[in-house]
């Protein structure tokens, strides 16, 4: 039997991807292994956020051809997309397979007859997304990806060029799917899109995210629905409060911010100010203050002087944040930003992205020992905590909680009391679990 091995690079919709294609060729009769293990066919879901992305998955594509010389090696993802003649150039990779393209993914693993680049312009194409649901390894988590795509072209980012216009899975589509995972036993599913405040507005006719989070909080029978990422200005009043009262969506947002100035918000052509993103934030914990808000920041942005940063850092320092996600601004071949002439310099990038850093560690033990002593909710996943072979799971609230127990307790919500932890969870002790069979 052939074997073939799947490195990720990248965001939750790679994972989702990179999931999505694993599926796919056992279908087709592959056997998966590990990436660092003699395979037939090698796939690299590549990312292009950053140059160290770009350099990344050219350097895995190399460790795959010493892994075995004779094996295919695929390269697929955003960077595939985005710049597929940089992948095709290189020695190591036999074949280039854009996004939105998986048969032919497909046909490349099996060895038959598939080009060496096969990329289309998804920019001039309305591709259908490939709806299912994908469950990483090791996790009882479902992930969900109602929406591809993206219209709003920040200036800093490259997605909208890779990964095409907006699309959107249709409401019963996504019913049916989340009606067959409640019937596989799953008790947790996350709803995930590139962009996923502008659901729906390409169907006929157009719905709101809203409208799908309506829907589901009424039918969903599944206990836990959480939201990956979603724009501050589309996070409106009536997604909160149906968050806050539906007994079945999670307390937990993540709310990109990007910068905290106004005027690097507005040279990122963002679509908010700094207030506005303040009072998503008081808005959210006014209605659920236990609530989890993570975030994803970018420093040292084209243009982004001393003062800015100081006032950024201040900026977050003064929320209440749970966590969040620092990034070092890179450029990006094709984007407006790449244009900028008023680079920051990479050491003061690089000691901006450290200091905020430090921030974001002290922040997320700071939310984390709110709870010590408290009750938590937990579901358990599949697989135990390498190194401590202790079950973990996480929080309503992502909180991750480590605590002994059977591998009975195994994809089930269980109550633990909490207790201090280390940098990245909580220890736990089980106050009481049910351990109703799964359907």
């Amino acid at each position: 039997m052939m074997r073939f091995a799947i490195a990720t690079l990248g965001c939750k919709v790679n994972q989702y991807d990179s999931a999505m294609i694993e599926a796919r060729l056992s279908q087709a009769g592959l056997a998966r292994c590990d990436f660092d293990q003699a395979a037939d066919v090698y796939v690299v879901n590549t990312c292009t956020v950053t140059d160290r992305a770009d350099a990344e998955s050219l350097r895995l594509a190399r460790r795959a051809r010493r892994l075995n010389p004779r094996a295919r090696i695929i390269m697929t993802g955003c960077l595939a997309q985005a710049s597929p003649e940089k992948l095709a150039a290189a020695s190591e990779v036999d074949q280039v397979v854009g996004l939105a393209r998986m048969d032919d993914l497909v046909r490349a693993a099996t060895q038959q007859d598939v080009p060496r680049v096969a990329v289309s312009n998804l920019r001039k194409t309305k591709a259908a997304i490939d709806a299912a649901a994908v469950v990483p390894s090791g996790q009882t988590r479902a992930f969900l990806k109602l929406q591809e795509g993206c219209d709003q072209f920040c200036t800093f980012c490259i997605v909208p060029f890779a990964r095409g216009t907006s699309r959107s899975v249709p409401p019963r589509q996504v019913l049916e799917i989340l009606d067959a995972l409640h019937h596989k036993g799953f008790k947790e599913v996350i709803l995930s899109g590139v962009h996923l405040g502008g659901y729906g507005k390409d169907l006929s006719p157009s719905v709101d995210l809203i409208n799908l989070l309506e829907m589901i909080a009424e039918r969903c029978p599944i206990a836990r629905v959480r939201l990956s990422s979603i724009d501050p200005e589309e996070l409106s009043d009536e997604i909160i409060d149906l968050v806050a009262e539906a007994g079945n969506f999670c307390p937990h947002f993540h709310l990109p911010l990007q910068s905290g100035d106004d005027g690097i918000l507005e040279r990122m052509r963002r679509r908010y100010q700094t207030d506005d993103y303040r009072r998503r934030v008081e808005r959210i914990l006014d209605r659920m203050p236990d609530a989890a808000i993570g975030t994803d920041l970018i420093v040292g942005f084209p243009g982004e002087t001393v003062e800015q940063f100081e006032r950024y850092f201040a900026f977050i320092e003064a929320l209440p944040l749970a966590y969040f996600h620092v990034f070092p601004y890179s450029v990006r071949s094709g984007t407006t930003a790449a244009k900028y002439g008023d680079q920051v310099a990479p050491a003061e990038i690089k000691r901006r992205a450290e200091r905020m850093r430090t921030l974001g560690e002290m922040r997320r033990g700071q939310f984390m020992r709110r709870f010590v002593g408290t009750k938590l909710k937990v579901l358990v996943e599949e697989t135990r905590e390498p190194g401590c072979q202790r079950l973990r799971g996480y929080s309503r609230n992502y909180i991750k909680v480590l605590f002994h127990g059977p591998d009975q307790l195994q994809n089930h919500e269980v109550e633990v009391e909490a207790a201090a932890g280390g940098a990245m969870a909580l220890d736990g002790t089980v106050v009481q679990s049910s351990l109703s069979a799964r359907t």
